[in-house]
């Protein structure tokens, strides 16, 4: 056992981040609206053999880099079970977050400042939340946090020498690097030397050594780690006659990224938007803010460069993300470390001050009394909020199931609050935190599984069309491809649903007495005899249809 009271405390916070973080690996299936199409695309690398070019059912897919997607599929080839290899990107890549987070806390300043950033980092919802799903953001968030990592320890000179660390230098670049090739963004890792650059001109002890031949290391490093990717890919993709790679090429390469920020095309917002999301995502550790903001502004008078870089990053990072006028609360995400990192060194006085402990009490109470009085509310009554999400997705048999777990999380944190609340309201709070990421993994994500992950839905097609029918898909979405029980037939994801519904009509005419069309109410066609088709509900917020080859005699 850890024999101080630094390690202990180290020791009991990684054993917390991993259960929080881990609890429900393999319990559950991908998804929508990101998760399925990731594992779609990696099972195909897997069964082809294809793992340069992405595909989403039979096109190329081109909105992401396939960085992603290659590490689902290499956990699977290890591992052999797609409940697992598709979420382990995501908790290895939070773990290595949170790693960065609390070394870099610990050489800056001390052991205990890194592991209070650290929980500083884990408890804000924003984190939590997509760390525990499967999409690139986490990864994406590791690289960049990576890089920064990198970066400070160079230009800050925390090497025990106090002199420049070269491979710390070209590490912060390749981790940059790394972070394009996985969402593009990774760039945004870069905007640090300009603080950096500006400190040292005005005699801040911030080291950039531009004049150091070595310095050309780190842009190298960004060539080489791009490299990994970008050259295989452009290789094979301009040796192939086809038009549908030349397009892959300007898609991916110029379109989901220049095009993207320049001109958004969706999730329009206004520019104060991430405000907002900071506001009420970054809960509970953006509670500290109202008190952290005037000790950071008396650390900046003493010029301090260890709260100067990460917080002027913090900025520049909102600043080139609102700009443009598309914008996703998950694009913040990769500042809230660097924030994090910031607030670590105050924590220990801050959570001492009466203000903050009782801002921490009653944020709690709000928290836990919401769960408790809207699971008692589910339980007992039949609140408008819990009939639509039921209907939407099927899930009368489930539905008291789910509103006893949320109500004993409500009594789970009202008992921590009167147990030992009074004395100890952070405690109480990290105790409630903790309960409700451990029970959504363990309880609650397995009861929503079966209609969130489309599961309950094509096992239903299944067991109606039976083992040796012919199942095509018309308007289709990721999850029916993944969860589907036999190979099946679809008619292009981009296609129009018109277009996709004529197509499986002519494919189901070829031979009606064993074809069977899975159709998203929306698309169904009026010369399909209703009286003939099989209604299946609601999955996934879509109604879904069966239709054999007799309900589509009319369509001749």
């Amino acid at each position: 056992m850890p024999k101080t009271p630094a390690a202990r405390d180290t020791w009991l916070f990684w054993i917390i981040a991993l259960l929080v973080l881990g609890a429900g690996l393999g319990l559950r299936d991908p998804w929508p609206a990101d998760e399925p199409r990731f594992a779609l695309v990696a099972r195909h690398m897997v069964e082809s053999g294809d793992w340069l070019f992405p595909h989403r059912g039979h096109e190329l897919y081109s909105d992401k880099p396939p960085l992603f997607m290659w590490l689902q599929a290499i956990f699977h080839s290890l591992f052999g079970n797609w409940r697992v290899a598709f979420l382990l990107p995501s908790l290895l890549a939070a773990l290595g977050t949170l790693w960065c987070v609390v070394d870099l806390g610990s050489r800056l300043w001390t052991r205990r400042v890194g592991v209070y950033a650290g929980y500083a980092l884990l408890f804000a919802m924003q984190f939590t939340w997509q760390s525990k799903k499967a999409q690139i953001d986490p990864l994406v968030v590791f690289w960049i946090t990576l890089g920064n990592y990198g970066l400070l320890r160079h230009v800050l000179q925390v090497a025990r020498n106090r002199g420049p660390d070269w491979p710390m230098w070209m590490l912060g670049w390749a981790a940059a690097a790394l972070g394009v090739i996985t969402k593009g963004v990774g760039i945004i890792v870069l905007l640090m030397l300009l603080p950096a650059g500006i400190a040292s001109l005005r005699g801040w002890d911030v080291k950039v050594h531009v004049r150091d031949p070595k310095f050309w290391l780190g842009p190298l490093a960004f060539v080489l780690a791009a490299c990994v990717w970008l050259v295989p890919m452009l290789i094979a993709a301009l040796g192939n006659t086809s038009p549908d790679y030349r397009a892959y090429v300007d898609d991916i390469l110029l379109r989901q990224t220049a095009k993207r920020y320049g001109s958004s095309w969706d999730h329009g917002q206004p520019v104060w938007y991430f405000l907002e999301v900071m506001a009420t995502m970054w809960l509970p550790t953006v509670l500290a803010l109202p008190w952290a903001i005037p000790a950071w502004r008396r650390r900046l008078r003493r010029r301090d460069p260890r709260y100067l870089l990460p917080l002027a990053w913090w900025v520049l990072v909102l600043v080139f993300f609102s700009i443009p006028g598309g914008k996703r609360d998950m694009y913040i995400l990769p500042a809230l470390p660097m924030m994090a990192l910031a607030l670590g060194p105050l924590l220990p006085g801050l959570l001492r001050r009466r203000g903050v402990q009782r801002t921490v009490s009653v944020f709690t109470w709000v928290f836990a009394g919401a769960m408790l009085l809207g699971g008692l509310a589910m339980w007992f009554g039949d609140p408008g909020f819990e009939r639509r999400f039921v209907a939407e997705r099927s899930l009368e048999a489930e539905a008291r199931a789910l509103a006893a777990c949320i109500a004993a999380l409500g009594f789970f944190g009202v008992g921590s609050l009167l147990w030992i609340g009074r004395r100890r309201p952070v405690v109480a709070m990290l105790a409630t935190l903790t309960a409700v990421w451990v029970v959504f993994g363990l309880a609650i994500a397995p009861l929503l599984n079966d209609s969130s992950s489309s599961r309950g839905l094509m096992t239903e097609v299944g067991r109606r069309i039976g083992p040796d029918a012919e199942l095509g898909l018309v308007a289709w979405r990721e999850q029916n491809l993944l969860m589907a029980d036999r190979p099946v037939t679809e008619f292009g994801f981009k296609v129009l649903f018109d277009e996709q519904m004529q197509r499986g009509l002519a494919w189901q005419r070829q031979s009606p007495g064993t074809r069977w069309l899975l159709v998203q109410d929306v698309a169904l066609a009026a010369c399909i005899d209703g009286t003939r088709t099989q209604h299946l509900g609601n999955a996934n917020r879509r109604g879904w249809t069966l239709v054999p080859g007799a309900a589509s005699e009319g369509c001749h």
